[in-house]
Order: C-alpha cells, then sequence, then structure tokens
C-alpha cells in the first residue's frame, strides 16, 4: 500500500514535475493576489494568449522561444495601457481585442510557416517533459519574481487601492505599473514549458480569489495564495499519475474545486451573519 501511495515520487520524471510546479507556484499565486486586487484577472488571459506570436517569430530567427515570449508580453501588456490610456474604450475591452488578435495571429503565423514547434504543447504545457533548461529557466525567474513581489508588496498594495494616494505618497507609480507588468510577462515565460499558455490563466487568478474568500488581511492573502497553489500543484500532478490524466489540467481542476469550496465557506459564513 506505501510502495503503491510513493510510486509517483520514484520517477525522475515525476520529481521534475513536482519540482518546477512548486518553483512556477510561487510567482503566480503571489502575483495572482495583485491582479485580482486590481481586478486585472483578464490581463493574465490576455498576456498568457498573446505572447503565441512572439514564440513563432522567435523560432523562424533562431531566438530562445521564451525570448520572444517575453517580448510579445511586454509588447502586448505596454500596448493595451496605451490604448486604454488614450481611448475612451474600457481597459477590459482593449484587453479582449488585443489578446484576441495576438492570439489569432499566432495561429495564422504558426500554420503559414511549417515548423517543428508542437502547438498542444505550447498551449497545454508539458510538466511530465520538462528539462534541466526548463528548471533553470523557471527556477531563475520565480526566484527574481517573488523576491521583487515581496519586497514591494506593501507599495504594491497602496496602488492598487488608492492610485491618487501612492501618487501623493511619493511613491514611483508608473515603475510600479510597469514593473507589475513586467513580472506578469515573466511568469508567463516561466509556465510556459510547464503549464503552457491557455492553462497558466488559472494559476494567476484562481489562487488569489481563493484567498481573497478567505482571509481579510492583503498580507493573510499572499500566504494563503501560496499555500493553495503549492498544494494544488502537488495534489494535481499527484492524481494525475493515477488518474492517467494530464497534470496541468488536473492541477487547474484541482484549483476550481478548491474555489468552489471557498465560495461555499463564505456563503455558510455570510448566512450565519
Amino acid at each position: 500500500m506505501i510502495d503503491t501511495l510513493t510510486q509517483p515520487f520514484q520517477f525522475g520524471f515525476m520529481q521534475n514535475a513536482f519540482l518546477v510546479g512548486v518553483m512556477v507556484a510561487l510567482p503566480t499565486a503571489l502575483l495572482s493576489c495583485f491582479l485580482v486586487l486590481r481586478g486585472w484577472a483578464l490581463m493574465g488571459d490576455a498576456v498568457s494568449h498573446a505572447v503565441l506570436p512572439g514564440i513563432v517569430l522567435a523560432w523562424l530567427v533562431g531566438l530562445p522561444l521564451i525570448l520572444g515570449a517575453f517580448a510579445a508580453g511586454m509588447v502586448t501588456s505596454l500596448g493595451i495601457g496605451w490604448l486604454a490610456q488614450n481611448s475612451r474604450v474600457k481597459s477590459d475591452t482593449v484587453m479582449g481585442v488585443v489578446f484576441s488578435g495576438m492570439f489569432a495571429l499566432g495561429i495564422v503565423l504558426f500554420v503559414a510557416v511549417p515548423t517543428s514547434l508542437h502547438l498542444d504543447h505550447i498551449l497545454f504545457g508539458n510538466l511530465l517533459g520538462v528539462g534541466q533548461q526548463d528548471l533553470w529557466t523557471a527556477g531563475i525567474i520565480a526566484l527574481v519574481v517573488s523576491a521583487g513581489l515581496t519586497l514591494r508588496w506593501k507599495d504594491l498594495m497602496l496602488h492598487a487601492f488608492d492610485p491618487a494616494q501612492a501618487r501623493a505618497s511619493g511613491l514611483a507609480v508608473a515603475w510600479l505599473h510597469y514593473g507589475l507588468l513586467t513580472a506578469l510577462s515573466l511568469t508567463i515565460v516561466a509556465t510556459l514549458s510547464a503549464t503552457g499558455l491557455i492553462l497558466a490563466v488559472g494559476l494567476l487568478i484562481a489562487p488569489g480569489a481563493i484567498a481573497f474568500l478567505l482571509v481579510r488581511s492583503f498580507g493573510q492573502m499572499l500566504m494563503v495564495a501560496v499555500a493553495v497553489c503549492c498544494g494544488a500543484m502537488i495534489a494535481g500532478i499527484y492524481l494525475s499519475f493515477f488518474l492517467d490524466s494530464a497534470p496541468a489540467p488536473t492541477v487547474v481542476l484541482v484549483l476550481t474545486v478548491t474555489f468552489l469550496l471557498a465560495f461555499a465557506r463564505r456563503l455558510r459564513q455570510t448566512a450565519r451573519a
């Protein structure tokens, strides 16, 4: 019985999957709290879809795919910010138009130009096929993003709640704004090989949403989001081994069930009050 339960931890590819999953969980969980707080949930969706043309173009010119993904992510983030500030269209509408257009461009380029890229791995990830380079990439990006968010979380929180007060307090509001967008693009690059473009959205939204339902203070929200995301990563990868399912979608399903349980708990508390 014990041998059966510990079987997933005995294979090298499963050990790599657990390791990269925990690495990716830390920055995505922290970032999800700020995205939920700022109402930027759709921004994570927009950037994750919009990196596809950058990946295809990077392959065509012989550059590392992560550079193309990061460049496309930054162009999308900055473009959405500029369009939202210089038009009467609401930001969520701008995000929807830009991310769908960029994703469509990526599909057109992928189909028009013969490549050896596996689109399903780019879209849905390949947790069981991560190598040493993927581990190093995810680890370095996770460390940089997590350290930046942890060190400046109070400033970012003030900017999210009240940008005018943050500016009056002397904070570099523009640096905070674009720094958060840069962290978002880097985090999506880190999750590229693990969860893929589409399923990365779940990691960038669900942990923060779950923590928001469970706790009252933002400091606790950050810690709960990290714990929830790491737990869902480990549980999802572990369950996928016995269910013979893809790990990344299983992780997102675990997060979805956790969100529904947290929502039910909040409803019960509200009813009692």
